[in-house]
């Protein structure tokens, strides 16, 4: 073929990508033709029969060429989109996914004054989300590593959330002053079991371990998170935790009143899977 058309190389990638194995592989290749061609999806769809010069074609070869290799397009980019908030992210953070705002959308629902803490924030996606919607809220969010939480400042920055979104670095609550309480308590710890690992695919393996795993059996943030959690809330406080789909029931019924005292209520995901672990600390005075 002498010429290529925008709708040559979506075809070309979408199929090669889907013969890959890739979960979107039309999605994929239209995010890293937009990145190529510094357009936006809106612009692709208007366009299908432009001809792309060869410098064009190159640098789209190479964005291809990188994913193949396992490299995940939201590191390729730069950028990933959640809760409608368009974020920096890269190889220092774990990318945002869609299953992540079913813990938005659930916290949002238990909650609507006072402030909110964010554990394991990583790139911010959580806090902000919070911050976008309710106004008036502070949220504080944590990481115990100084390049996510370089990350999340950034991400504050960028959003304009900067002086109600304030990021604390270290191991969970010991990156806060002393006596904060909040309404609201977010996480979205590592809890990928240690012999789970090996068997990610090759590009989640590019995300940072230190936010994936979380001992033997993935639970081991979780536990102290519920451990303390009683005292950093506000009497009616609300706790929100993302866990393994094969974990919720575990943290709602077991782990939630052995730890916490209070039995946790579980939130489907998009997929109708057990994704989130709701705890409403009615009882704490």
């Amino acid at each position: 073929m002498g010429t290529w058309h925008i709708a040559d190389v979506l075809s070309f990638a979408t199929e090669d990508f889907g013969k890959r194995g890739f979960t979107s592989p039309r999605l994929e290749a239209e995010v890293l033709l937009t990145f190529a061609l510094a357009c936006s999806r809106l612009q692709l769809y208007t366009s299908f029969d432009r001809p792309l010069e060869e410098s064009e074609l190159r640098t789209y070869r190479e964005l291809i060429a990188r994913r193949r290799g396992g490299e995940p397009t939201a590191y390729i980019t730069g950028h990933k989109e959640f809760w409608s908030l368009d974020l920096l992210v890269d190889e220092r953070v774990l990318i945002p996914r869609p299953d992540t705002e079913t813990l938005v959308a659930a916290a949002l629902e238990h909650w609507s004054t006072g402030s909110a803490l964010d554990l394991c924030t990583g790139s911010g996606c959580v806090a902000l989300a919070l911050a976008s919607e309710r106004k008036n809220a502070t949220v504080d969010a944590v990481d115990i590593s100084a390049d996510a939480c370089a990350v999340a400042e950034e991400n504050a920055s960028r959003l304009g959330c900067q002086e109600r979104v304030h990021v604390w670095c270290g191991d969970l609550w010991d990156a806060l002053p002393p006596k904060r309480r909040y309404g609201l308590i977010t996480a979205n710890p590592p809890y990928v079991r240690e012999d789970e690992y090996s068997a990610l695919s090759q590009e989640v393996r590019r995300e940072p371990r230190l936010a994936l795993c979380a001992g033997a059996d993935g639970l081991d943030v979780v536990r102290r998170i519920l451990q303390s959690s009683g005292d950093w809330l506000e009497p009616g406080g609300v706790l929100a935790l993302e866990v393994g789909i094969d974990q919720a029931e575990l943290v709602a019924q077991q782990l939630g009143p052995e730890l916490l005292g209070q039995d946790g209520k579980t939130v489907a995901d998009l997929t109708g899977r057990p994704r989130v672990v709701i705890f409403h600390l009615s009882s704490f005075i």
